[in-house]
């Protein structure tokens, strides 16, 4: 929401939080102007708001996002856009038949420095024949947050923040740090490896994975929790090359980029820029590597397209079907890490999920 809030063509005229602490510091952040909701269903009644942003646990994703369109609502979801990667098609189908302008928050979309390398490496021939990319993104602070309170705090409806969640007493560890857990989302996996994956189906225009294997668990942090804090997916495609995607969260651990390896050189992209090594042939000096960098914060460039889409009714950088494909590409890493086993995706049953 702050990303919004420097915008000067946009105004924010309401929020909505289960938690009436969270409610009241997100209407100060507005000045005071927002109205405050307790139910985001009475806020999508509202004939003043024009577009939804959609920042919950990520197994509430799907049923707002479906109830943002058929109100007529501009949506900007949060990734992963899906809990599950079934919910992808009742979401698609809301979108489509409501003709939603439908941002998902994978801003590397809108980066400038993402759509140069892109165009200069990948689509101009440069890096050749990819097979193989690797991902990682290891340390991340979500996990750790300390909770002040152990019993259920006044003011928070726990029955509405668990939605379609199966019924549990209050638990201030799963309410504070609700990615560690797989009833409300997925871990690095469905946290990170989405923004990274659909860099990747982006660049080579192939989302549709046939394939996963994964492995990993919960190595360090015995707190509870049941997504892991290190894990390893192996995605398989239909034009024959492979992502992988590397992560651990435990102390020390550092770095987050995605890596292309071509016939023609390699390519490191990363939040802050990129650089594209040629290939080392034996007896001849290595080339000079090629720089570049991000021009501005990922997130305003993606807040903007956005809105922008709202007024012209275009279609954002990052659509429903994209955002839709990355999460479904993310979700079978986590089944193949539950089932432990390889698990293979037929992508036919996605022939009718398509931007029309």
């Amino acid at each position: 929401m702050s990303h919004f809030l420097k915008e000067s063509d946009v105004d924010v005229v309401a929020v909505c939080d289960v938690y009436e602490k969270a409610l009241n510091q997100a209407k100060e952040k507005t000045g005071g102007k927002a109205q405050g909701y307790g139910d985001y269903r009475q806020l999508l009644a509202s004939k003043d708001v024009d577009a939804v942003l959609i920042a919950t646990p990520d197994h509430w994703h799907a049923q707002m996002a479906i109830d943002g369109c058929n109100a007529g609502k501009a949506v900007y979801c949060e990734k992963p856009l899906t809990w599950s990667w079934e919910e992808g098609h009742k979401i698609v189908d809301a979108a489509k038949k409501n003709k939603t302008v439908f941002q998902v928050g994978l801003q590397q979309r809108s980066g400038t420095h993402y759509a140069e390398a892109k165009r200069e490496f990948v689509d101009s021939g440069k890096l050749g024949k990819i097979a193989y990319v690797r991902t990682y993104w290891h340390g991340n602070g979500y996990h750790l947050r300390k909770p002040n309170f152990t019993e259920q705090p006044a003011g928070l409806d726990w029955k509405a923040w668990l939605g379609s969640a199966k019924s549990r007493p209050f638990n201030a560890h799963q309410f504070y740090n609700w990615r560690a857990y797989l009833d409300f989302g997925g871990g690095q996996i469905t946290d990170l490896f989405t923004h990274w994956i659909d860099v990747v189906h982006w660049y080579l225009g192939d989302d549709l994975p046939v394939a996963a294997t994964a492995a990993g668990g919960v190595y360090y942090y015995k707190d509870g929790r049941d997504a892991p804090d290190t894990i390893s997916i192996q995605l398989e495609y239909p034009k024959q090359w492979m992502s992988t995607f590397d992560a651990t969260l435990v102390p020390g651990a550092r770095g987050a980029a995605i890596e292309f390896m071509g016939t023609g050189g390699h390519l490191y992209i990363d939040r802050g820029g990129y650089r594209f090594t040629p290939p080392m042939m034996r007896g001849q000096a290595p080339g000079e590597p090629i720089v570049g960098k991000a021009a501005m914060a990922l997130e305003t460039e993606h807040v903007r397209n956005f809105v922008a889409c709202v007024k012209s009714k275009k279609t954002p950088n990052s659509d429903v079907v994209s955002g839709h494909r990355s999460a479904l590409a993310s979700n079978l890493g986590k089944i193949a890490y539950l089932q432990k086993k390889r698990v293979t995706f037929d992508p036919a049953v996605e022939k009718n999920y398509v931007l029309s």
